[in-house]
């Protein structure tokens, strides 16, 4: 329906895949979440139920960015025009990718950065902390060596993770299909309040280790929920019913580590 306002039906055909999404670093504001003069759209809802995939982060524009933290936060995108007022659903599972810093050199010890850690502590702080808070993992990659091609493939391809990853979606569906109706989610990325409470705790070692993080590491209540549905999926991977303290360890290990201190969710 979403694909069809935006005039971007092939053929009229009904759509059979999840959507997946990469504007360029040049998009507007409008053309990321939504506008124009018929209030189109964006690609945030574009990619409804599927992904947002934005490459080379910082090189966005800074508003552009930053108008993406109220569709990541409530699963919504609003347009508001002088005659209209529209809202489209933006449900996404945002991937980004980036360089350490400018010239992508910072940890290669071959071609050190002469301007390290500034360089990087410049180009990160295109990014704003709030929209570094909405994301759940933060994954280092390190640069692929010429040899590393060379090397045989791993132990668990993709389609051993796929139905891994398809196990713990069906675990939370059977969960979720037991709820009201007035209650009902598909994912525990959509936990929240009360029901967060219920299903995501975790037991005592795992709640006392949240809470010496939290302190420890100045998270916002945003990042201290998102810790807790991050513990949630990886025990559904784990086919754990009980939220455990090594999930709570492995969830905040994702949390982002900014430069020059140790606030991940400020």
């Amino acid at each position: 329906m979403i694909h069809s306002v935006a005039g971007q039906l092939r053929e009229g055909k009904l759509m059979r895949q999840r959507p997946f999404r990469d504007p360029h670093q040049s998009a507007s504001l409008a053309a990321l979440v939504g506008g124009g003069q018929r209030a189109r759209p964006g690609e945030v809802s574009l990619a409804h139920l599927g992904v947002l995939f934005l490459d080379e982060l910082p090189e966005f524009q800074r508003a552009t960015l930053e108008a993406l933290r109220q569709p990541l936060e409530s699963g919504r995108a609003s347009v508001a025009r002088v005659h209209a007022h529209v809202t489209y659903p933006a449900r996404v599972q945002l991937v980004a990718a980036m360089n350490p810093c400018r010239c992508g050199h910072l940890d290669d010890a071959a071609l050190a950065c002469g301007k390290a850690p500034r360089c990087a502590q410049d180009y990160q702080s295109r990014i704003s902390g709030p929209l570094f808070d909405r994301i759940d993992l933060h994954i280092d990659v390190p640069a692929v060596r010429p040899a590393d091609l060379a090397l045989p493939p791993p132990a668990e391809g993709s389609a051993e993770v796929a139905a891994r990853v398809g196990s713990a979606r069906a675990r939370q569906a059977s969960r979720y299909a037991r709820l009201p109706a007035d209650r009902r989610i598909r994912t525990n990325a959509e936990l929240d309040g009360q029901l967060l409470d219920e299903l995501a705790s975790p037991d005592a070692e795992g709640k006392r280790l949240l809470l010496e993080a939290a302190e420890r590491l100045h998270l916002s209540a945003r990042g201290y929920h998102r810790v807790l549905r991050v513990a949630r999926t990886l025990a559904d991977l784990e086919a754990s019913e009980a939220v455990r303290r090594i999930h709570v360890a492995e969830a905040l290990s994702y949390r982002r580590i900014l430069l020059g201190g140790d606030m991940p969710g400020r």
